[in-house]
């Protein structure tokens, strides 16, 4: 599919890039070969969308951007980049301009979000034993031990930095709300995405981690973005 856009897929908190994984090998054999996957810091809003903003600039051609949890506020960041022609947001959060993933979080606050704790380094984990339920509860006991084991914890700070100017004020938008979600709120997703005027909104009976429990459908929807792009 030469002539289709590239996809770069942004994660979210408490896990890399390989959470697309699934996802990934959906795309390839659906016949996508332009796919990437940014490896993030997760030290700053700033830091992030930058990393990702100089993956973007090494692609010639059009680019949809598809953002997984935090991963949605680095799109919404960095995403007004001339070649992307689209965002789709995977459970992820989609801040207006001078708001933080903290500041919505708080106003709708999710079921896990004690299960969220501070290191004395500043970082922040999902309690390990509590990771499955709390994250991926529709993954089986085996995966979700590996992914509580390898989970990428952000800096706490991260939380609180602001989105300045919402590329989704001039990009088209698509937005996968997880209705069984316990780290979004599954009513903020829908919030975000409704104020958004997506293209399509979709609901799947899934946990936080739609991207590995349900890659076929998610995938549905990027392929949407790419031809409505």
């Amino acid at each position: 599919m030469a002539d289709k856009p590239a996809i770069v897929l942004v994660h979210g908190f408490w896990g890399g890039a390989a959470h697309w994984g699934k996802v990934i090998l959906e795309l390839r054999n659906r016949g996508y070969g332009s796919l990437h996957a940014v490896e993030m810091p997760l030290a700053s809003l700033a830091e992030d969308a930058e990393r990702t903003r100089k993956m973007v600039k090494q692609i010639s051609g059009p680019v949809v951007l598809v953002g997984h949890s935090y991963g949605g506020a680095v799109i919404t960041e960095m995403g007004d980049l001339p070649n992307v022609t689209g965002l789709v947001y995977v459970a992820a959060f989609a801040p207006d301009a001078g708001e933080s993933p903290g500041q919505i979080s708080q106003e709708y606050p999710p079921d896990a979000f004690e299960n969220i704790v501070p290191d004395s380094d500043g970082y922040l984990w999902v309690e390990q034993s509590k990771y499955h339920w709390s994250f991926c509860a529709d993954l089986s006991e085996d995966e979700a031990f590996v992914l509580a084991v390898t989970q990428k914890a952000p800096l706490a700070s991260t939380f609180g930095d602001n989105v300045t100017v919402p590329a989704w004020q001039k990009k088209p938008v698509w937005y996968q709300v997880s209705t069984a979600d316990r780290m979004i709120n599954p009513d903020n997703e829908r919030r975000m995405a409704k104020r958004m005027s997506p293209r399509k909104i979709i609901e799947l009976e899934a946990s936080h981690a739609s991207l590995a429990s349900q890659p076929q459908a998610v995938s549905d929807l990027i392929e949407e973005a790419v031809s409505g792009a």
